[in-house]
């Protein structure tokens, strides 16, 4: 497993803010995920491409969507959340069904530090569009010096930009499409969402050419960017 890091930072209001949203939606989160996460899921642990003794580190583990089954296809997990509440059930579960190779660590994302190439792995799912956008540059870079020549950086989320591209423009249309039908509590949702959107609070996608550039830049190869399904994508690249 790779060394763990000091994790005596991080006191300030956007992470005590992260902790308590997550925290709140722990007991719920595997109820009520995102339309077609399943799909999203099995697209990342597909690249992920996963064998016994690799070391994987789950950035933004949740309840272990991504943890479990590395583990199970004998990979050692370091599982990573903001949220104790988070790690505790992915704990919980592993232990109820027998699953070993799990390590759970309680961190921000943007403070964790791990040794250069300590990992074969790093991968995550939807939760880096929660970072601010030059965060998500820097956390590339961080990742791409955490792992082993041939490891793989693996991420799936959200990735549409601002409306630039006919692709962008679709899926915003579409979200516009299905709140508006809703009637007086969509369109809170959507004033919501517009707000959020226009100011990047909360939820701070990027679209898969800003990605591939930031593995680009981080020295990556092989990068390559897949739309899965609606807003969500994966890309994936490797360490030479």
């Amino acid at each position: 497993m790779p060394e763990l890091p000091d994790h005596r930072r991080g006191g300030l209001l956007g992470v005590r803010l992260q902790r308590w949203v997550w925290t709140r939606r722990a007991s719920s989160w595997d109820h009520g995920g995102a339309a077609g996460l399943e799909l999203v899921i099995d697209a990342v642990l597909e690249a992920a491409e996963v064998r016994p003794g690799l070391v994987a580190v789950d950035l933004g583990c949740g309840t272990g969507q991504l943890s479990l089954p590395l583990a199970r296809n004998g990979a050692y997990v370091m599982a990573v959340d903001v949220s104790q509440a988070m790690v505790d059930l992915l704990e919980a579960k592993a232990t109820a069904s027998g699953v070993k190779g799990i390590l759970g660590v309680v961190t921000p994302i943007e403070t964790l530090s791990l040794p250069e190439q300590s990992a074969d792995l790093v991968i995550s799912n939807y939760a880096l569009h929660h970072l601010r956008d030059r965060d998500k540059a820097a956390f590339v870079g961080e990742a791409a010096s955490w792992l082993r020549p041939g490891g793989r950086l693996v991420v799936g989320d959200m990735m549409f930009g601002r409306g630039a591209t006919a692709r962008d423009r679709s899926i915003i249309a579409s979200k516009v499409a299905v709140l508006a039908r809703r009637g007086p509590a969509g369109w809170w949702r959507l004033a919501k969402n517009a707000i959020r959107f226009t100011l990047r609070l909360q939820e701070r996608p990027v679209s898969m050419d800003t990605w591939t550039r930031h593995f680009e830049m981080a020295g990556l190869t092989d990068v390559s960017a897949t739309p899965v399904v609606a807003e969500a994508a994966v890309i994936v690249g490797t360490k030479p």
